[in-house]
């Protein structure tokens, strides 16, 4: 019972003191100069759950459109490059695109290589590296800029910046590998991840050329997973290339003779094409919801009549055949006329009478309402020749059925309210009057004299 006893108060200092330690190794990391900080336990349980040693080479990409930062590592099994640690990058500055001269505040694109002289422990931001900007490319077109850096402090004017929890395990994965023997890393920043999709959504971009030389590095490193060989010639980038005279290769110069190893060759070959088709089919698609897009914005501007329909709703067919055929005068409105006036209104309306659709005679407009106005037999004449009864129709009221007579004319001309109230005359030149009936001629004879046949004015009612 004793020794069972001592030795629970031993496993219990053990416990302690195995915290003790612990403890005391956290604060000693936190103490250590931060460039000289190891991994974290959980990025070792990475290392080793990838096949990875703490000291392998590494090769970092950057992808501004995503703001992603990703650290890859060499496995030791298959010697390839595998994907460890992705960052999201606090700020980078500019847009997407090239760094271009000293000021544009630009964040570089292209391929870099960091040896450890560019490495700075003592950065006034957290942790630094520079990039290494302007390389052969960028002096070959005479870009301009300095001090182009990765770095802590979340700051940037033409930088790639992180925070420094990120930065320092970024340092770290530097710091390890160059430990190991790795005599240069190199950093791949692209405007984004160049796939099919993306390389048709931007495909309008002034940048396309240059893009599309980087996205053969790209592709060199998606085929292979391997570090790719990096020369400039000419002014453009080459991949994994070899001068078969031994010339170098010169920036701006003119490329040698190079070939670049066949298998390689026509792995990068077939995913370009790969790409180059499913990247037409999507800039076809794009361009297709582009013009969709546009029409839509158009029909809000000038709605077309089927979208009004269907907002408001059509008229029922009756409705339709309604408004545009003109009503029939009743029959018993020009029965009351005199056998001459109802001649004339008959004929007026004989064209129209069966209620088809066909144009009304242009001399007798107001007929189609005539239907509405069963007026007696001694007025109709006088209203026809009364100014002030005609401008009625001009306000919507229905004018006197005597208007009909005037269908025994040639198409009397029309006037507007205006014209009729200052007294211009009734008949129109070269009209034929009305004919007034003997029997009516006595009855309206003092109208007649009132109003006068020249067109009088006629004081209205008030």
């Amino acid at each position: 019972m004793l020794s069972i006893r001592r030795f629970g108060r031993v496993g219990a200092f053990l416990v302690g003191a195995m915290a003790a330690l612990v403890l005391a190794s956290c604060t000693d990391v936190a103490q250590l100069p931060k460039q000289v900080r190891p991994f974290s336990s959980e990025t070792r349980a990475l290392l080793v759950k990838n096949d990875m040693d703490e000291k392998s080479p590494i090769l970092v990409r950057i992808f501004k459109e995503d703001s992603s930062f990703e650290v890859w590592k060499q496995q030791k099994t298959t010697g390839r490059f595998a994907l460890v640690k992705s960052y999201q990058i606090c700020k980078w500055s500019g847009g997407l695109g090239p760094k271009v001269k000293e000021g544009d505040r630009q964040s570089p694109e292209g391929f870099y290589t960091i040896y450890p002289g560019q490495m700075n422990p003592k950065s006034a931001y957290y942790l630094s590296f520079n990039i290494g900007f302007p390389n052969a490319y960028d002096r070959a077109h005479s870009r301009t800029g300095v001090a182009l850096m990765v770095h802590g402090i979340c700051s940037s004017a033409g930088c790639y910046a992180m925070n420094d929890d990120q930065m320092q395990e970024i340092w770290t994965f530097a710091r390890t590998a160059f430990e190991g023997g790795q005599r240069a890393f190199q950093v791949q920043a692209y405007p984004f991840r160049m796939t099919p999709e993306n390389m048709a959504k931007h495909y309008g971009d002034p940048n396309m050329p240059f893009w599309k030389m980087l996205k053969v590095g790209y592709d060199h490193f998606e085929v292979t997973h391997q570090e790719p060989k990096v020369d400039v010639c000419s002014g453009q980038y080459v991949f994994n290339s070899n001068s078969q005279n031994g010339i170098a290769f010169n920036p701006t110069g003119a490329c040698p003779v190079m070939t670049v190893p066949e298998p390689l060759r026509v792995a990068v070959a077939q995913k370009e094409a790969q790409d180059d088709a499913k990247t037409q089919i999507v800039l076809a698609q794009l361009q297709q919801d582009q013009i969709k897009s546009e029409r839509r914005e158009q029909d809000k501007l000038n709605p077309h009549p089927t979208m009004l329909a269907s907002i408001f709703g059509a008229p029922k067919a009756a409705e339709a055949t309604k408004l545009s055929t003109p009503a029939a005068p009743a029959p018993t409105a020009v029965a009351q006329l005199t056998p001459a006036v109802a001649a004339s209104a008959q004929k007026a309306v004989d064209p129209i009478h069966t209620g088809s659709i066909q144009k009304a005679p242009a001399a007798v407009p107001a007929t189609a309402k005539a239907k509405a106005a069963p007026v007696a037999v001694s007025q109709p004449m006088l209203a026809a020749r009364e100014p002030a009864a005609a401008p009625a129709s001009d306000f919507g009221a229905e004018p006197p059925v005597g208007a009909t007579a005037y269908a025994e004319s040639e198409q009397p001309k029309h006037r507007s309210l205006f014209a009729r109230l200052i007294g211009k005359n009734s008949t129109p030149e070269n009209e034929t009057a009305p004919v007034i009936p003997a029997a009516l001629q006595t009855n309206t004879a003092a109208t007649a004299a009132a109003a006068g046949s020249t067109g009088s004015i006629v004081s209205l009612p008030r």
